[in-house]
């Protein structure tokens, strides 16, 4: 599957509209872009850009969206032991991940007035088909000395294990830990950052990404991490989850089916609740993927 054609990394952004040399900003900067009126900031290039929000809502993506909708406050959960400022801004987060492609759209909206937030920063986050983290391929596959693989067969055919236990480097909980804000951001331990990406809502309160479908690990259901920042605030961390006869369907096909023995499906996940579910359609090769998020924009508890 070719995706050079649509992504460079660094410098394009698939859907956004960016003026040349955005893809330098990296987030701090897209976050204070964001949460100024300017809406302007200097790149690592020394160019002064501005920052443009997700493309237009396609129609497919607005009627899913209608069959999706809710004000009802979205419940933030941990954000796991491998989220760090990985400094990509794009819609097409794969690089060489092989798996079922997979569009996620996500809308934010204001809890309190049901109305969109425009110009919020949406991170995404989540393992491939083998169930490493990039940035922290080490802990996710067990090698660091945290205990076995998180999750059935890890690269090379090595038996699977329990799953790492305690604190990993860079502070955190274990995989599978609940309870928002019970995790400190990761000091990432190699280069990677596939499967890590950042875009900015549109006036629709949409942002959409190009993934893979993701793996599992021991311990976790199925699922995607992300986080939604307003200016400097991070108003929500939460996690998104897929129906269990589609992840069956997937992980059937390889590359998923060389991964074998998991062992947690929604139904005994400590996180998993349905609101957490994503509303999927077939979508040519793969799948597109919805959820809304209602935020607490004003941080009042509401």
């Amino acid at each position: 599957m070719r995706h050079d054609l649509d992504h460079h990394e660094g410098q394009r952004v698939s859907r956004r509209r960016l003026i040349a040399g955005v893809g330098s900003i990296g987030l701090a900067g897209l976050l204070a872009a964001c949460g100024r009126d300017s809406g302007t900031v200097t790149t690592s290039t020394g160019q002064t850009v501005s920052p443009q929000a997700t493309a237009s809502t396609s129609a497919d993506l607005a009627a899913l969206f209608g069959a999706a909708n809710t004000c009802t406050l979205t419940a933030s959960t941990t954000q796991g032991p491998y989220y760090f400022d990985a400094d990509k801004i794009r819609n097409d987060i794969r690089e060489d991940r092989a798996g079922t492609r997979l569009r996620v759209a996500i809308r934010v909206q204001d809890s309190e007035q049901c109305g969109p937030l425009a110009n919020a920063v949406v991170e995404i986050w989540h393992c491939d088909a083998a169930g490493l983290y990039s940035g922290a391929e080490a802990q996710s596959s067990g090698a660091s000395g945290g205990g076995a693989a998180p999750g059935g067969n890890p690269p090379g055919g090595a038996s699977g294990g329990t799953p790492p236990t305690g604190t990993p480097p860079g502070g955190g909980a274990a995989p599978g830990g609940g309870g928002a804000g019970s995790a400190a951001d990761l000091t990432p331990t190699d280069d990677k950052r596939y499967l890590r990406g950042a875009q900015v809502t549109n006036a629709d309160g949409i942002v959409e990404f190009t993934t893979i479908w993701p793996g599992w690990y021991r311990g976790r259901t199925t699922h995607i991490h992300a986080m939604v920042h307003l200016g400097d605030d991070r108003v929500l961390t939460t996690q998104m989850m897929f129906d269990e006869a589609l992840n069956t369907r997937v992980y059937a096909d390889a590359p998923y089916a060389a991964h074998t023995g998991r062992d947690t499906f929604n139904d005994n996940d400590n996180i998993f609740a349905e609101s957490m579910l994503m509303k999927v359609v077939e979508d040519g090769d793969g799948y597109l993927s919805v959820i809304n998020f209602s935020v607490d924009a004003d941080q009042d508890g509401t």
